[in-house]
């Protein structure tokens, strides 16, 4: 062998340990970055021509197991999909379990129904006091701004779920543009033979931040780029980025839902002219689409459960009596006009006109079966000397009394034309969010009804047609909450038959069991990930001391291929001189 060759494979072996020293030095350097995955030198064995084979460095190469990573960057996308939900179901869950603060003991709904009740019944054994009739509608007032508040906390969930899907949006395109950054550096560095593990890493770590807000599936071809698509198929990253789009809702309310026809609500989430929003996004962007579409929805319908059925209870029963004395006049809540179809087509309507000690100063029998429209009715009230009836510009029935001393009482008919056209209610709204006692007892509680009218019949002026101590109706408000109703299902509850603090109840248990459900599922995603992330680290991250140990064997290899290549110098050095 010549000193030329022996030259040549000591030379190819400083520079082998050289970079293995390098690699090893960045992989101590680099071991808490994170995302940094350890790098090797990988060396082969090459030929001098002369029977004895030399050493260089072929590649730097990340120790990252494909199989591994993959699995990493699913667990990412469920453990974004799970925190989102564990983290809103949570606040949802606070929301129905204290709607408001105070020291009168219970804050739930519930408790609010049970205090109710009790109230009911000091009413009913005295329907004369002012005092138990003014505590009876604070207590409604109080449960139907809980329901009204825990309603209003469900819609701004759903507008931060919402909002939340345009920054998920923005993020997830940022993303998409960062990794379509480093996709082309690392294929340019691989064409011209640059080591380009570094990047790698970086396009991982950026892989796995774009896991966590959508599901999605990647593959990487022998040039290096990096294609990513949706769950469902449809390309994100190829040779160029495809962004998503979405444009949040202005105002969220229990009305606003996303439809696919796109044609009210929310709008759709864009994916090259196609809507995805239906499809299995995955990550946080699926969890809040989730919660928007359906999780939140099925706790507010739940809520309007619990408010109609309460509302359409405690009318009926508000609607077959009168206060004491009567008011001056009855506005209806339905809409109506004079031509439409009368709604009860039976029994007998009592109106009476009474003064303030309930003595009659008019009474009318009024044969429903007779009247064919709701003008009939009013036509017939018009008759009577003492009272009027009319349909107001808005479209509500108006009944009262002509001198302003006088009440106007109605009954005859087990209240059913009072409830029909909302005569006498004590709640109006359409459901939870906007439940209330109405405004003219809300500001007047002595026109709580807590007696019914006189159903005697004959009756005439000067008979005595209410009387303040007569408590029916009190009595039947109060027995309304120890009655069990036939509730719809609704949400996620199931028809059942139960009282209102009963259903109450298991509207605040359904929401505790899908937050508990929600938590226990983010941490056991969680800790499978991290178990995930630990082998990872186990197997692609830096140990230390393995590479401190690997530095000073490479620093050792140097130093021998140093020493042949000092003797190498001397031989030449030699030889020289025995030429001259």
């Amino acid at each position: 062998m010549s000193l030329r060759v022996a030259g040549s494979i000591a030379t190819s072996a400083l520079r082998t340990s050289e970079v293995g020293i390098a690699v090893a030095s960045s992989n101590v350097a680099n071991a808490d970055t994170d995302g940094y995955t350890r790098k090797t030198a990988s060396n082969v064995t090459r030929s001098t021509g002369t029977n004895i084979s030399s050493v260089d460095v072929t590649a730097v190469s990340s120790n990252v197991d494909r199989y591994l990573l993959k699995t990493l960057v699913a667990a990412q996308s469920d453990l974004g999909y799970a925190d989102t939900r564990n983290s809103y179901l949570d606040q949802m869950q606070s929301t129905f379990g204290s709607v408001s603060d105070d020291d009168s003991g219970g804050t739930d709904i519930g408790s609010m129904i049970d205090a109710l009740a009790d109230t009911l019944g000091t009413l009913a054994t005295s329907p004369e006091s002012e005092s138990a009739k003014a505590a009876t509608v604070q207590d409604l007032s109080d449960l139907a701004e809980s329901l009204r508040s825990t309603s209003s906390s469900i819609q701004s969930l759903r507008a931060q779920a919402d909002d939340g899907i345009a920054s998920t949006v923005d993020s997830i395109n940022e993303t998409l543009n960062g990794i379509d950054s480093l996709n082309d550096q690392i294929v340019k560095g691989k064409a011209l033979g640059q080591n380009v593990t570094d990047l790698e890493d970086q396009r991982n770590t950026a892989l796995k931040s774009l896991a966590t807000n959508i599901d999605v599936t990647y593959q990487v071809d022998d040039s290096g780029l990096m294609r990513i698509s949706t769950a469902s198929g449809k390309s994100l990253l190829d040779s160029k980025v495809h962004e998503l789009s979405y444009t949040p809702a202005a105002s969220v309310s229990a009305g606003t839902v996303y439809s696919a026809s796109g044609s009210s609500g929310f709008a759709g989430i864009m994916l090259n002219g196609t809507d995805v929003t239906g499809s299995s996004l995955g990550g946080t962007l699926g969890a809040l689409v989730q919660l928007r579409d359906t999780d939140l929805p099925a706790q507010q319908a739940s809520l309007d459960e619990l408010a109609t059925t309460l509302m359409d209870t405690l009318n009926a029963i508000q609607n077959q009596g009168t206060s004491y004395p009567a008011p001056q006049s009855l506005t209806g809540t339905e809409t109506v006009s004079a031509s439409d179809p009368l709604k009860v087509t039976g029994g007998t309507l009592r109106v009476a006109v009474t003064d303030s000690s309930g003595t009659a100063a008019e009474v009318l029998d009024i044969d429903l079966s007779a009247m064919s429209t709701l003008q009939d009715v009013v036509d017939a009230i018009n008759t009577m000397s003492n009272a009027s009836a009319s349909i107001s510009a808005d479209g509500k029935l108006v009944i009262s009394a002509t001198d302003s001393s006088n009440g106007i009482a109605l009954g005859g008919d087990n209240g059913a034309f009072s409830d029909t056209y909302g005569m006498n209610d004590l709640l109006t709204g359409t459901g939870a969010s906007d439940i209330k006692v109405t405004t003219r007892i809300a500001s007047d509680s002595s026109l709580l009804a807590t007696g019914a009218l006189s159903s005697t019949s004959g009756l005439t002026v000067g008979n005595t047609v209410l009387t303040s101590g007569e408590g029916s109706v009190a009595k039947a408000l109060s027995a309304a909450f120890s009655t069990s109703y036939d509730f719809d299902a609704a949400g996620g509850l199931s028809a059942r038959s139960t009282t209102f603090a009963g259903y109450a109840g298991a509207v605040i248990q359904g929401a505790a069991t899908l937050a508990d459900t929600a938590s226990a599922v983010y941490d056991s995603q969680n800790s499978y990930t991290s178990s995930l992330e630990s082998t990872f680290s186990s197997q692609s991250g830096v140990n230390v001391d393995e590479e401190t140990a690997a530095i000073s064997t490479l620093q050792s290899a140097y130093e021998a291929a140093a020493a042949v290549m000092k003797t190498l110098q001397e031989m030449f050095s030699t030889a020289l001189d025995m030429v001259q």
